[in-house]
């Protein structure tokens, strides 16, 4: 059964306003760079970009965001975090080239306003943290909050009562293990990631329809299973978040408490830019 979603970036606990800003985030990933801007207006809740763009690689995207962004004549401030290290020195190089004038920061773990409790955070997946701090905005004190990134592999991890990343699970995503199954193997085909978008039934009748079912719901299995490993013997349900591409069908296969938010990663990384300005706590 499908769950309608709760709207999970108007959730209004643990706000403070920061002043208005405006800023350019970055998510580059290991396939892509999203980037969004924000303007803060004063909203309660996850910040939403004003406007998004995905990029697969080279300068002339790039050319195309800067001419679209309403400061394209002034410099414009980057904030970056990436888990694809030569993209984002690419990226860097680019900006270095064409917008010497703009102000530029790649975020490390030690600058995201977050409690990381484990051993080396240095070593986390920025994008783990920035969900996780976007998260935190509007999780209720007090409660646990489970996050889960659909991407192209699949996270997911666990915010303690107290607001700390305490870690988590990584796994293939749902096109990674579509293609594993194609690559290493002799008679099975490669199927497209379009077309997992709905859910499929669970017995399939042939070999791709079989295929379907087991990408789809083995994922479903293995979230469901985790965020119940993860926060057995809490008080309190958790609170549960998804983002990624597969993640809208998924946050209503997993029941009422989950819901989709588009951009956490993005709105994240506005927050950080926000909390190292000074702009709020």
């Amino acid at each position: 059964m499908i769950h309608d979603k709760p709207d999970c970036e108007n959730r209004t606990h643990n706000v403070n306003q920061p002043a208005n800003s405006t800023l350019l985030a970055v998510d580059v990933g290991n396939n892509r760079v999203k980037i969004g801007r924000f303007e803060w207006t004063g909203a309660a809740g996850i910040p939403q970009p004003e406007q998004t763009w995905v990029l697969q690689g080279g300068g002339a995207p790039l050319d195309a965001v800067v001419g679209q962004c309403h400061a394209a004549g002034a410099s414009l401030d980057w904030w970056i975090g990436s888990v694809n290290r030569p993209a984002a020195s690419r990226l860097i190089d680019w900006l270095g080239e064409h917008r010497p004038q703009d102000r530029l920061t790649l975020l490390a773990s030690g600058d995201l306003p977050i409690k990381v409790e484990l051993p080396r955070p240095d070593m986390v997946g920025i994008d783990r943290l920035l969900d996780a701090v976007a998260v935190n905005r509007v999780r209720a004190p007090g409660r646990q909050a489970v996050v889960v990134d659909l991407g192209t592999a699949i996270t997911v991890d666990l915010i303690s009562a107290e607001g700390a990343f305490l870690g988590g699970a990584i796994l293939p995503g749902v096109e990674m293990s579509a293609r594993a199954l194609h690559e290493y193997t002799d008679m099975l085909p490669e199927i497209a990631m379009s077309e997992l978008a709905d859910p499929p039934e669970p017995i399939g009748k042939a070999t791709q329809p079989a295929m379907r079912s087991g990408i789809y719901w083995g994922t479903i299995g293995a979230v469901r299973e985790l965020i119940r490993r993860m926060t057995a013997g809490a008080p309190q349900d958790p609170e549960i978040y998804l983002t990624g591409g597969a993640a809208p069908i998924i946050a209503g296969l997993l029941g009422p408490a989950a819901c989709h938010s588009a951009h956490l990663t993005l709105s994240g990384t506005a927050l950080t830019a926000w909390a190292m300005a000074g702009r709020f706590a």
